[in-house]
């Protein structure tokens, strides 16, 4: 076995990976590319692993994968002894890959937020952050009426899957794209849960949750 991400630091979707990968404890080597401001993402070196010009990129042994949600569900199908993160079960399965979706809408919204006003790029800032409240509204939602349920996770097992993984990131980046989660006290919770699962690791701008509150 030899992993091999090809990485952006301060990328999001990139950090899924390291996320996910460092708590299955799997061997990974890096290759940093320079996405900003080099935009080395869009060099004929990169363009030739990935046609799309996207980051992340995984290479397992010989297999190259693309886009971070499919390469998750390839990790933990290939990788999780315990079926945990990507269950063999359609049901689940259906749920947490309508999820991964969700996680691209909050890609196109609060990251392109974070995007533009961190990195220049020509997005429209209101409307992503507009569109990001939206997702944070339905989401918060979710998990509250989960948490009534006794439910503490996107999907319906009783322990995080890829989906949590996911749509993690650009929830807790959040803040650098304008976007306040001051108002969704249920998506706040969850994102301490999240932080709190056994393996997790940081970047820049996501850090440790603090201590559990007693009950």
């Amino acid at each position: 076995m030899a992993i091999t991400l090809y990485d952006f630091e301060l990328s999001g979707n990139c950090y899924k990976l390291r996320l996910l990968m460092n708590i299955l404890g799997l061997p990974y080597e890096i290759v940093p590319v320079d996405f900003f401001p080099g935009r080395e993402h869009k060099s004929d070196w990169f363009l030739r692993l990935n046609p799309f010009g996207q980051l992340p990129v995984l290479k397992d042994d010989d297999l190259v994968l693309s886009d971070s949600g499919a390469i998750l569900a390839y990790l933990a199908r290939k990788y999780d002894a315990s079926g945990q993160w990507f269950p063999n079960d359609p049901a689940v399965t259906a749920e947490i890959l309508r999820w991964h979706a969700v996680a691209d809408d909050i890609t196109s919204t609060s990251s392109a937020a974070r995007l533009a006003l961190g990195y220049d790029y020509d997005f429209d800032i209101e409307k992503c952050q507009k569109g990001a409240h939206r997702i944070f509204r339905l989401i918060d939602e979710h998990l509250w009426f989960g948490e009534k349920s006794g439910r503490d996770w996107l999907c319906s097992p009783a322990h995080p899957t890829t989906a949590d993984i996911a749509c993690f990131p650009y929830v807790m980046l959040s803040e650098e794209g304008g976007i306040s989660r001051q108002d969704y006290p249920a998506l706040r919770r969850w994102t301490d849960r999240v932080r709190r699962v056994p393996g997790f690791t940081v970047m820049s701008g996501i850090f440790p949750a603090g201590p559990a509150k007693a009950d």
